[in-house]
């Protein structure tokens, strides 16, 4: 392409966008984050405005490419990893790759309600007491239940290298990489304790953070720090 893309996606915050960026940034194709530059968010609210787009999304992330306006996380980037060799050439295995985007999915919806457990319109100062129940559960049930699901995909995808769909990386990839780094930021102590069971999603992350244009990526402004305004957030309260 020699027309960037355009991601549209709240400034300052990694969120569901990140996902978006690794994808983008492994591929090494050219992108404007458009929400961070001068103006951009008219812009952005205007891809979620019926008066402005054919095909509003209901929230960001949302992708521009060429007349192609395209939201949703896992439907982003089934069309980049199709576009850009980060998904199977296969039918079943593009549907596959779809399919563990959509439970990665799932389980950021889980971690953004460990600290909202009770209405994402009120703080989480509001709903300390819920969140600390939630979190509770969240790492002694949910935690080892995703990421054991995650290890036996690895583990299942033998004679493959490290990855979880195929035999080269994927988005897939990229986007356990993402969830791992987010649930040691949010979770620091849960994960020391509980990590070991998952080795394979451990050297995944390692494998992904070491690879030429992610680990530039990481080493630049362009990679939002982890902060409490995002989706993993670290509130040692709910980290027990």
């Amino acid at each position: 392409m020699t027309t960037p893309y355009q991601l549209y996606y709240w400034p300052g915050l990694q969120g569901r966008g990140e996902f978006v960026r690794l994808a983008l940034e492994e591929a090494g194709v050219p992108y404007e984050d458009v929400a961070r530059r001068k103006k951009g968010m008219p812009v952005l609210q205007a891809s979620l405005d019926f008066a402005h787009s054919e095909h509003p999304s209901f929230a960001p992330p949302v992708l521009r490419a060429g007349e192609l306006l395209i939201g949703q996380t896992a439907n982003i980037l089934l069309f980049l990893g199709t576009r850009h060799g980060l998904a199977p050439r296969a039918e079943a295995g593009r549907l596959w790759a779809n399919q563990l985007q959509l439970t990665i999915a799932d389980i950021v919806n889980e971690v953004h309600d460990t600290h909202h457990p009770l209405s994402t319109n009120l703080y989480y100062e509001d709903q300390k007491k819920a969140a600390k129940v939630r979190s509770k559960d969240f790492i002694a049930e949910r935690i080892p239940k995703f990421l054991g699901y995650f290890e036996q995909v690895l583990a299942n995808n033998p004679g493959r290298g490290a990855f979880a769909v195929g035999a080269r990386l994927s988005y897939v990839d990229l986007s356990l990489f993402q969830l791992m780094a987010g649930l040691r930021y949010a979770f620091p102590n849960a994960m020391a304790r509980q990590e070991h069971a998952w080795p394979r999603l451990a050297a995944l992350h390692d494998a992904v953070a070491a690879r030429p244009n992610i680990a530039a990526y990481l080493r630049s402004k362009r990679r939002i720090p982890f902060n409490e305004d995002g989706i993993f957030r670290h509130y040692p309260k709910l980290d027990k």
